[in-house]
């Protein structure tokens, strides 16, 4: 409860040199911070206004606009006090000095001001989680994934299920309650029936093939293939920059080399493996085990072969799932092949292969709705559903209402609605300062 009383300020915009930066401090000496700083009150509510910023001595600072939100009409349901100054690292690091003198403000640790919304009852758990993700999105499909989230559509998914929930399990306490009343059959098999469609329906929202996890953190895409069939220099083709070597020595690529692509909004981890054959050394065998590793792993496999050599022994020995299988060198002659040709020397069929890769990654992680997006969230499903299958095998109202109370506790700590103490460090463990 400590930080409670502590008035935190950090700087909420990014790091670096900038036109603007945004310093926030939320708390009860917020006000206080302000007329610390411009030697005045509070401006109007939400009215951005022009003033001096000066430090303890009296030395400006800077010019810049002062916002002030009074609780509990803010972001973090406290006073909340925001500086928007110039960029530059010494007018930040001068207005946060500044601060740390003001009497019962501190810095805010990692993800302090979403946490305080949490806890005031600005923002739920789920809201919390896609906040973060909104911040660090780096494609579009990451990004309207996360606004959906933040919008609420997953805490509607969960406080609907589990208010439902509640009605549900009202009967079995009423059986236990009220056991020398008659409680009618036919209203007891409602509440079963109301069980098992919600039972049912985690299951159907469960069986998602990751989706949505595998959006927030990428999708994993793996080169496979046998030495020379060119997979650096394809990867440097989809890079469109020189990220891997290129050789015509066999085995030169001996590790897992990854690039970052955005794939039509969609973010996709390349993986650059060595070439599959019988090794020479004990470094190219390693390199082959993590090569069949990853590619084991991954949510794709793109097998590259030299479409000019006859590789019909390579592709039998394939036994990986999720593969496509690409045709390299198409510049050279070469008979008809059955999958896309490609050339990464001149560029042929390049732009079809890359819709193609898309499309696929697209077929993966496009959907409607709010998918689940974190194994935290998998977690508690779980829990919930089995819990609720628990309570449909028993025929005693004592049985079923305990089962029926562990799976509401499960989807009330999606949304924070139950045991919010423990789940916070959990959630908020991953946050950077000043969110």
């Amino acid at each position: 409860m400590g930080f409670r009383r502590d008035t935190i300020f950090a700087l909420s915009s990014g790091h670096g040199r900038a036109g603007v930066a945004v310093i926030r401090a939320s708390g009860p000496q917020a006000g206080d911070a302000l007329r610390a700083l411009t030697r005045s009150g509070p401006p109007a509510a939400r009215v951005a206004t022009l003033r001096r910023i000066s430090d303890r001595g009296g030395d400006p600072i800077d010019q810049a606009l002062v916002l002030w939100f009074p609780g509990p009409a803010s972001f973090t349901g406290e006073d909340l006090a925001e500086f928007h100054v110039h960029g530059g690292r010494a007018v930040v690091d001068a207005v946060l000095a500044a601060l740390a003198q003001v009497e019962g403000c501190r810095p805010a640790e990692p993800g302090e001001f979403t946490r305080r919304a949490v806890e005031n009852g600005k923002l739920d758990l789920t809201e919390a989680e896609a906040l973060a993700d909104l911040i660090d999105a780096e494609t579009e499909a990451q990004r309207k994934q996360a606004v959906r989230q933040y919008g609420g559509a997953l805490f509607e998914l969960y406080e609907g299920w589990r208010s439902r929930l509640i009605r549900a399990a009202a009967w079995a306490e009423a059986a236990i309650d009220f056991a020398d009343e008659d409680i009618p059959p036919e209203v007891l098999e409602r509440s079963r029936t109301q069980v098992a469609e919600i039972a049912d329906e985690i299951a159907a929202y469960l069986d998602d093939a990751r989706r949505g996890e595998i959006l927030r953190e990428g999708f994993y895409l793996t080169v496979i293939g046998p030495p020379n069939s060119g997979k650096s220099s394809f990867i440097n083709a989809l890079a469109r920059r020189d990220v891997a070597i290129v050789s015509d020595i066999p085995g030169t690529t001996r590790d897992v080399l990854e690039v970052h692509l955005d794939l039509g909004g969609y973010p996709v981890t390349l993986a650059d493996t060595a070439g599959l054959r019988e090794a020479a050394d004990s470094i190219e065998t390693e390199g082959i085990r993590r090569a069949r590793a990853r590619a084991k792993d991954a949510d794709a496999v793109l097998v590259l072969l030299d479409v000019s050599i006859d590789n019909s022994q390579f592709i039998n020995s394939l036994d990986e799932e999720n593969q496509v299988i690409v045709w390299n060198k198409a510049d050279l002659p070469h008979p008809i092949v059955p999958g896309p040709a490609i050339s990464t020397l001149t560029g042929e069929g390049m732009d079809g292969l890359v819709r193609r890769l898309t499309a696929l990654v697209a077929s993966k992680l496009g959907g409607e709705g709010a998918p689940i997006s974190r194994a935290r969230h998998r977690s508690h499903l779980l829990a919930a559903e089995t819990a609720l299958r628990q309570s449909l095998s028993h025929t005693e109202p004592e049985l079923i209402a305990e089962e029926l109370r562990v799976a509401m506790r499960a989807l009330g700590r999606l949304t924070g609605r139950v045991d919010v103490e423990e789940l916070l460090d959990v959630v908020f463990r991953d946050f950077c300062i000043g969110k």
